[in-house]
Parts: C-alpha cells; sequence; structure tokens
C-alpha cells in the first residue's frame, strides 16, 4: 500500500508563505484525484483543495485565491503552496488520494502541523 509523507509545515507570520509537500513511497501510475485537508483544534477535518487526473482544481472558499495544489510526476510529489497565511489557517494538513472515481478506500499522510502567529 502507499503511503505520503507531508514536509513543508512550521510556523509562519501573518501574512506570510508556506509550502508543503507531500511525496509518495511508491511511483503513482494511476489515480483519480489527490486533495489536501486540514483540521484545527477541536473542529472537524475540512476540505482545502484538490486536483484530478485531468488537471481540474477545486479549492474551499476560505482558501481561494491564496492556496494552490500542484502536483508533479502525476500524484508521486503533491504541493499545496500557500500565501496570505492567518491565524484562521493554522491546523494539521493532511494530503490524500483517491485512487479511482469510485474508490471507497483513499489513502491519506500522517498529517503537518502549521502555525500561523505572529
Amino acid at each position: 500500500q502507499v503511503q505520503f509523507v507531508e514536509s513543508g509545515g512550521g510556523q509562519v507570520q501573518p501574512g506570510g508563505s508556506l509550502m508543503l509537500s507531500c511525496r509518495a513511497s511508491e511511483t503513482i501510475d494511476s489515480f483519480f484525484s489527490v486533495a489536501w485537508h486540514r483540521q484545527a483544534p477541536g473542529e472537524q477535518r475540512e476540505f482545502v483543495a484538490s486536483t484530478n487526473n485531468d488537471g481540474f482544481s477545486h479549492y474551499a472558499d476560505s482558501v481561494k485565491g491564496r492556496f494552490t495544489i500542484m502536483r508533479r510526476n502525476r500524484a508521486s510529489t503533491i504541493f499545496l503552496e500557500m500565501t496570505n497565511l492567518n491565524r484562521e489557517d493554522t491546523a494539521v494538513y493532511y494530503c490524500n488520494l483517491q485512487p479511482s472515481k469510485y474508490s471507497q478506500t483513499t489513502f491519506w499522510g500522517q498529517g503537518i502541523q502549521v502555525t500561523v502567529s505572529a
């Protein structure tokens, strides 16, 4: 089973930028979509951004215009560019891969902390 490892998290000041990466343990030959989700303390995990195998991307309203999801080599590496960060962006961020359109099982990374504070 493929595994994903996130990196690039940490602390950043409000208004700053951060780049998250999610690297697959194996080469990804095919997939339906990849996504980023996040979970803040005391909150449910929420959708952030996704892109499918045709290159179509979707974003949560809260990050529209500030975050950009990218992928390289199909889905072997998934990126999340984060700009103009604010305190509401503080959360643990998780990458996710859906193997096919009808897959009931998806694959999650372990999560990485992003903290936006002065």
